[in-house]
């Protein structure tokens, strides 16, 4: 029983220690709590498979390491859409490209005026770019070096960003 006593004091002294590595796993003062809190129940629940011998702090730290990770799986396989109809439908939905809101259309309105004051040679393979051509696409269209197609694609990137900073 005294053992389980010390046990306990150990895991109490490392809740600082926990909560600080949690939120930098997590980001997150309420997530970082969640992940203390599930990580101490869990060595609690194991405090039988302790060895005494082997360094409790990494023991605890490996055990709310796995419990991020395996929690993090968990929301990515949730998050993860599975088309089983027959014919793909719902991948071939279009998504929400968000223009149908006022600010949308206005920011795509500016977007597209600020492209359009682009010279030929930056705007052409921009758009190409823009428009789902590679690279390599848009040089042979051109009759341009991939490199040139790159740099060109690059600068115009550049400058765009440039001219719509207050959307950043």
């Amino acid at each position: 029983m005294a053992e389980s006593a010390t046990f306990r004091k150990r895991l109490l002294g490392l809740q600082g220690n926990l909560l600080s590595f949690a939120y930098q796993l997590t980001t997150n003062k309420e997530a970082a709590q969640d992940l203390v809190q599930d990580t101490t129940l869990k060595v609690l629940d194991n405090e039988s498979k302790y060895v005494d011998n082997v360094n409790f702090k990494g023991w605890v730290f490996t055990i709310m390491r796995n419990i991020f990770i395996n929690n993090y799986r968990r929301q990515v396989r949730s998050a993860t859409v599975i088309d089983q109809t027959e014919d793909l439908y719902h991948l071939n939905i279009s998504q929400e490209s968000g223009l149908a809101t006022p600010e949308g259309s206005f920011a795509a309105k500016e977007i597209s005026e600020a492209i359009n004051e682009f010279s030929d040679e930056y705007k052409q393979p921009f758009t190409m770019y823009v428009a789902g051509y590679k690279y390599a696409e848009i040089a042979e269209k051109m009759n341009l070096p991939l490199g040139t197609i790159k740099s060109r694609i690059f600068f115009a990137r550049k400058r765009l960003q440039g001219m719509l900073k207050d959307y950043r």
